[in-house]
């Protein structure tokens, strides 16, 4: 407990103060913290972390979240381009050797590319968000998603008595997840109660169920592949924590479907 909460603070001073800061240095963490997280997920998989076939989910993954704007830098093509560029790249590596890697390890390989890639990249981007206000927007989501979790688990422990999906996360509570929903709602309603019009109470609530149900979804995506590969952690850069994606995976599912609805500008 005494590392964990010795690394929670170290880790989540260096990250809120890049936050805080903003620019191209906080553009640079998440950048780092996506190549970290794909090459996670590519150990997972027993796949080479650094052979020939990785190295294109690398270029994927930096091509989503490198730091084109910070750097007043334009990137003409499509997105919709870069995705299929990365799929033929990968399913081209099964003829070249000759099944020796198979599409059933491409796959996932160009899955993890695009779930990591666009995920960061849309959590580096928020923080560059057009009203200038990408420090509120930001914290605002972290910080609902952080009482989803602090809620899930808290109310669980007191209170859990069904179990949510045992298969996939054994621990995990209904009651802990409704515990988990409120609490989110509730700080995303303080955000709003503090925003001077910013926000208001109804994006608010929106918001917030995002953050709890999206982000608990994300979290058992997680745990649903860690336990198909029989894993605790997905890594272990962070004592008593895990690793990135163990840390960031409602993270990496939240920030898009914020945006996909529409409840941050962008």
């Amino acid at each position: 407990m005494k590392q964990r909460l010795i690394t929670g603070i170290i880790a989540g001073a260096v990250f809120l103060g890049l936050c805080f800061i903003g620019g191209l240095w906080y553009h640079l963490l998440i950048l780092a913290m996506a190549l970290i997280g794909y090459y996670e997920f590519v150990r997972m998989t027993n796949t080479a972390p650094f052979g020939g076939t990785a190295w294109i989910g690398y270029v994927g993954v930096f091509l989503f979240v490198f730091p084109w704007g910070p750097l007043q830098l334009n990137f003409n093509m499509p997105w919709g381009y870069v995705l299929w560029l990365l799929l033929l790249l990968f399913m081209l590596v099964t003829v070249i050797t000759k099944n020796t890697i198979d599409i059933k390890r491409v796959s996932l390989l160009f899955l993890a590319s695009a779930y990591i890639g666009i995920g960061f990249s849309f959590i580096a981007e928020s923080r560059h968000a057009p009203d200038a206000h990408g420090v509120f927007w930001t914290f605002l989501l972290l910080v609902s998603i952080w009482a989803s979790d602090a809620g899930a688990y808290f109310v669980g422990r007191s209170m859990g008595r069904h179990k949510l999906w045992p298969s996939i996360s054994p621990n995990k509570t209904v009651e802990g997840a409704l515990g988990g929903v409120l609490i989110a709602v509730l700080s995303a309603l303080l955000f709003a109660f503090f925003s001077d019009g910013l926000l208001t109470a109804g994006q608010a609530v929106l918001i917030g169920l995002s953050c709890a149900v999206i982000g608990q979804l994300g979290d058992l995506v997680q745990s649903a592949y860690k336990r198909v590969y029989g894993i605790k952690d997905s890594g272990k850069l962070l004592p008593g924590h895990g690793g990135i994606l163990d840390r960031c995976d409602s993270w990496i599912v939240v920030f898009p479907f914020v945006h996909i609805l529409g409840l941050l500008p962008y």
